[in-house]
């Protein structure tokens, strides 16, 4: 007899659609919001407590985690379910919050410092896996994506944006094939999301909302800085992002941050088809292409014939990029070869060096296979994404004003590290009868989140 019981750390495909009361309470356990509740408590002050700032928070929070389309089924649930009204301290029917009551509540969360607070909560949550997880983070990847949302009318919407909110507006976006032919367009009104997740465990590393005309390449540097913040020292070692962050500042911050981009190249040149290499002009039969491989030219044969040169490897302390006579290295016979490597029995070496060009020379270079099998790691985005903006709602366009909206996306993004986090903290079950035992991660993860 046969029993399947080991699962990965990060059990996605086991979330519930409708989460047991249990799931509930440990989910709820493992966001560390005592220092947000507590500034929440400090700004009500000695104004009416009807409605607990805990019971309010818990109510935001069981909208995504139950994935209710809007505040009025999670309120009317809640209304129905005494259990669930233990689970956030309500303690009797009368004792639900209105909608209006939710809807200011979600306002305030909006508001600095609480919007920052709420944002500090997520990272605390990035932090504690980090430090648990060996290899949490150390392949990451990036992406932006539309959220829908409303405008808010005034005086609401002028207030925020002179607190600096961007008012949601009609965003664009164009994909195009390698040719630069637009072959499809994408078109919403609201906000971007912008994303750093690690590209094994599927988890969000940083995040950012801005308005629907912002950059990605505009947005990716404070992203890389908040996940270094949220990660151990030099975790990240690879970022995977499509051509909207190839920009000469995203590979200049990843440069000096240690990161290697696996970047898409955006096809910039028009009538250039070869550039000579640097340094080379004697003989002449250097170039590389706009992607950054470096070819050599066979010049006996007639038409001269371009061969890519085989790449060696990255030197760091150097700055530079290892190339070698793809003949001697294929161990295959060149007309040029007398004239190339006379007098080199390993054939001729040639260095890069990726000051001249950060975009176009990365560490790991395009026409190689590890960056072909780094970049296909970029799909983690799109199922980081699939479960923010529709398992869990971020997506559904039902929310007005700026604040509110920055306030439940931050608390989306909550419930996606709380769900995680308990996740990575689940016993799995080993060996060929199924017995559940708990791993080292684990154990970590469960003395961590003790009382």
């Amino acid at each position: 007899m046969y029993i399947h019981t080991t699962q990965p750390l990060f059990a996605w495909e086991c979330l519930e659609d409708s989460p047991s009361l249990r799931t509930i309470r440990q989910a709820l356990a493992m966001i560390p919001d005592g220092k947000f509740l507590e500034s929440l408590r400090a700004a009500r002050g000695k104004g009416r407590d009807d409605y607990p700032v805990e019971v309010l928070w818990g109510v935001v929070v069981l909208k995504a985690l139950l994935r209710h389309e809007g505040f009025e089924a999670c309120l009317g649930e809640l209304k129905r379910n005494a259990g669930l009204r233990e689970v956030i301290g309500i303690e009797s029917e009368a004792g639900v919050p209105n909608k209006w009551n939710v809807s200011r509540f979600l306002d305030v969360l909006g508001c600095a410092p609480h919007r920052q607070l709420l944002h500090e909560v997520f990272d605390a949550m990035v932090h504690r896996l980090g430090a648990i997880v060996p290899d949490l983070g150390e392949a990451a990847a990036g992406g932006a994506t539309a959220l829908n949302a409303r405008r808010r009318s005034e005086p609401g919407a002028k207030a925020e944006a002179e607190e600096g909110l961007p008012e949601p507006s009609g965003g664009r976006k164009e994909y195009t094939d390698d040719a630069g032919n637009v072959v499809q367009v994408l078109e919403w009104f609201g906000y971007k999301l912008h994303l750093l997740v690690d590209v094994k465990h599927e988890v969000a590393l940083a995040y950012e909302v801005t308005g629907a005309h912002a950059g990605d390449g505009e947005t990716l540097p404070a992203l890389v800085k908040e996940a270094q913040t949220n990660l151990p020292p030099a975790r990240i070692r690879t970022l995977a992002y499509d051509k909207a962050a190839d920009s000469n500042e995203v590979h200049r911050v990843l440069d000096k941050a240690g990161i290697r981009p696996v970047i898409q190249m955006r096809h910039l040149w028009k009538d250039e088809h070869e550039r000579l290499v640097p340094g080379q002009e004697p003989n002449a039969n250097l170039v590389y292409d706009e992607a950054g491989t470096v070819y050599c030219y066979d010049m006996e044969s007639s038409p001269s014939v371009r061969h890519p040169m085989a790449y060696i490897g990255h030197e760091p302390q150097r700055g530079t990029l290892k190339y070698r006579c793809p003949a001697r290295h294929e161990r295959w016979t060149c007309p040029y070869d007398a004239v190339c490597n006379a007098g080199k029995t390993y054939g001729r070496t040639v260095r890069i060096k990726r000051e001249l060009d950060l975009r176009r020379f990365p560490p790991i270079p395009r026409a190689t296979k590890q960056f072909e099998r780094a970049y296909k790691g970029r799909t983690a985005v799109e199922r980081v994404n699939a479960r923010v903006k529709v398992f869990w709602g971020a997506d559904d366009g039902n929310i007005a004003g700026a604040r509110r909206f920055h306030a439940f996306v931050g608390v989306v993004m909550v419930v996606h590290e709380a769900l995680a986090t308990l996740l990575a903290a689940t016993p799995r079950r080993h060996g060929s009868l199924g017995k559940m035992r708990l791993g080292p991660i684990q154990k970590a993860l469960q003395q961590g989140l003790a009382p």
